[in-house]
């Protein structure tokens, strides 16, 4: 379960641009930062440009994990949670979103990683 095409944000533009232009909400196992989104960023990229849509891009570190099995695990953990709760919505504003987890000892407790995400994003004001 992959995101689709329009809602993955890709480029080092896009990264620097949130970074530079955005919000951010901290949370103990990671961060969230959300961007108004540029759309003239995304036309080397050929997406279809709509502002109504919702962005993300899940960044995991190799402090997190040296093992690449261990943070692509992470990841679809991530997606497969904001796709089934909270993409589904339709109430969301259109931002970028960009979620970067700390570097940790150990990630095995998925309960307590998803409620913080849930939880930033919901603090953040994403969804009306």
């Amino acid at each position: 379960m992959t995101l689709p095409k329009t809602m993955r944000l890709k480029g080092h533009r896009t990264f620097d641009y949130i970074h530079k232009n955005s919000a951010k909400f901290y949370g103990k196992l990671m961060s969230l930062k959300i961007a108004k989104p540029n759309e003239h960023i995304l036309l080397s990229h050929k997406n279809i440009i709509t502002s109504e849509n919702l962005k993300i891009a899940i960044t995991i570190s190799k402090k997190v994990s040296k093992k690449a099995v261990d943070r692509n695990r992470l990841r679809r953990i991530l997606q497969e949670n904001f796709k089934k709760n909270l993409c589904n919505k339709i109430n969301h504003k259109p931002y970028w979103l960009i979620v970067n987890l700390k570097a940790r000892d150990s990630y095995n407790n998925e309960g307590e990683l998803l409620k913080e995400f849930q939880n930033l994003i919901f603090k953040s004001g994403l969804f009306r």
